[in-house]
Order: C-alpha cells, then structure tokens, then sequence
C-alpha cells in the first residue's frame, strides 16, 4: 500500500499541471495557437498529451487495486472532473482538426485504449460513467487503427514513442478485453506481415542513447499475446534462441544524468524491459530465469522515480506500474 501511495502521487502531482508543456502540434492557422489547457481539457498536465493520458490511467489501476488508497477521495474528484463527456468531446475535436491524421500515432493511440481498458474492467459506478464518457475518443481511435494498419507496409522498430509493436500490443490488450473481433484481426494481419518472418533479433545492439522500449523485446511481447503458445515458442526459438539459456544475461540500461529528459528514458526502458521478460516467463514457464533479469532491471530504477526531476517524474511511475503489475 506505501508503495501504491508513492505511486500515485506522481500522476496527481502532474495531471493538472499546464506548464512545461509540449504539445506536438501541426498548426494550419493561427486559430490553433490556444494554451494546453484549451486544446486539451481532459489530457493537458504532465508535459505532453499521452503521459497525461498514461497518468490517468495509472490512477485508474491503483484506485481499482488499492480503493484504500490514502488520497482515493481527491484520485476520484480529479478522475471525474478531467474525463467529463465535455472535455473529450473538446479531445475529440482537436483529433479531428485537419492536419492531425497522425496526431500521437500510435503511442498515444494505444495508452487511450489502455484506459478504456482498465476503466471497462473495473466493476465501479465511477469507471462505467467514464468509460461512457471516453467512448467516442476510444471508438475514434479503434477506427484510426483500423484504417492506418492496411496501410502500413514497414513497421516502425525503434525504441521510442512511435515502436509499432508496443502500440499493437496494448491495442490487443483492450480487443481481447472487451472481444472486439475486427480489431483483433486487424492486429494479428499486422504481426503476420511485419513479424512472422523475424529471426535472430540483435538484442547486443540494444539499447539506443534514448531508448525507452526494447524493439527486439516489444516485438516478442506482441507475438507471445497474439500467437499460440505452440506457434510463439517456435517463433521464439528462431527470433531469440538465446533467451531459452539460463545463463543468458541482459544488463538494466544505464542511466547517467536524471535531469536530461532524454537520457532518463532508459530507466523507462528497464521497466518495459521487465514486463516483457515477466510476460515471457508467464507463457512460457520453461524461461522462468528471465524473472531474475527483469527484477534486477526494475531494482535499478524504481528507486530513483521520485526525486522531484519533473523529467522523469511526469512518466515514469506509469512504466513502475505496468511493469510492477506484471509481477504478480
């Protein structure tokens, strides 16, 4: 519970702060020249749009897990004010502003669709008015990948924000949550074209200066949740064969300066490094050592996300969080 206390601060210490800010933005005249708060009622705090979206949805999980949380009263006041069916609506115009086709595509897309997902599963009065009010931002978003993954031929395979395979994955995530067929489809045509074919991934030419997500491992996550488990592990032996060693070895990235917003990115990657790792072990039992180098990777970083650097912590403790639920 101290832990789960700690965690929420971070987002409540951001979801309503407007400045710094950094909005992304692809200006068509000077009437899109408005302050964060304006374009972006319900996801304007936490320096950009989709850590903002991720900072809600952090609080979601929490509350859902912990509903003693210690401040759960002012978590559900900030909830309810920010995800009002008047503020998407605004979040669902600024989408729909010409020139912004591919505005947070897809790293924002699919942290909108891991809340839908959370609040869709969460047996709460609360959660099913907001689920009702993020509903045609969320359907917005099922539509945009629907339409954009035809038209991708090459997935993006980096380490940052617009990694291909981290946004299909949550987007799975939330297809399978609520069963929705076409999207699920739509994402297993995807993995057939970009990944089935994969071998021998470079994981020693990981991690990149800003990495936050591994692509080698991001890839695995993806294909472990929408292939069998059979199809996976063959797939697996030929992507990465050395996984399967128990002596395999994989250092947590090094962080040298806190206070440089790009470089603090590889303590997010030591987070997404280990739900990768945990959710490997979770399918296929037989890599059960990979606990061991995820929960070294996450003991390297967890102690340094509250040191009130608003660099880090205007995102980190949502990658805490999602990789801390993985152990369980």
């Amino acid at each position: 519970m101290s832990e789960a206390n700690r965690l929420a601060e971070l987002p409540l210490n951001c979801l309503q702060v407007e400045y710094p800010n950094k909005l992304g933005q692809t200006l068509n005249d000077s009437t899109h020249l408005k302050n964060p708060k304006a374009l972006h009622p319900s996801f304007y705090g936490c320096f950009d749009w989709h850590s903002s979206v991720h900072g809600h949805w952090s609080l979601v999980s929490l509350l859902k897990q912990f509903p003693d949380l210690g401040k759960a009263a002012l978590i559900r006041e900030t909830l309810t004010e920010s995800l009002s069916g008047e503020n998407i609506a605004q979040e669902m115009a600024y989408f729909e502003m010409a020139g912004n086709i591919s505005f947070e595509r897809t790293y924002g897309w699919a942290w909108i669709l891991k809340l839908a997902q959370e609040l869709h599963t969460w047996d709460d009065p609360m959660a099913k008015e907001l689920e009702y009010n993020l509903e045609p931002l969320t359907r917005f978003i099922v539509a945009s990948y629907e339409s954009f993954l035809p038209k991708l031929i090459y997935p993006s395979r980096v380490g940052e924000h617009s990694n291909t395979a981290f946004g299909l994955s949550l987007a799975w995530d939330y297809a399978v949550a609520i069963n929705d067929v076409l999207l699920m489809q739509s994402i297993k045509d995807g993995v057939d074209r970009f990944y089935t074919n994969d071998q021998g991934c470079p994981i020693e030419w990981e991690p990149s200066g800003f990495d936050f997500l591994s692509p080698c491992l991001e890839e695995i996550n993806l294909v472990r949740k929408v292939y069998a488990k059979e199809a996976f592990k063959k797939w697996l032996d030929a992507f990465m064969p050395q996984l399967g060693d128990p002596s395999f070895k994989l250092e947590p990235g090094k962080v040298a300066d806190r206070t440089d917003g790009k470089l603090v990115h590889l303590d997010g990657l030591n987070f997404s490094r280990a739900w990768c790792l945990y959710g490997i072990a979770e399918t296929l039992p037989e890599y059960g050592h990979l606990k061991n180098i995820a929960n070294a990777h996450i003991n390297y970083s967890l102690p340094n996300i509250v040191d009130n650097n608003y660099e880090s912590t205007h995102w980190l403790g949502t990658f805490a969080l999602y990789s801390l639920n993985k152990t369980k």
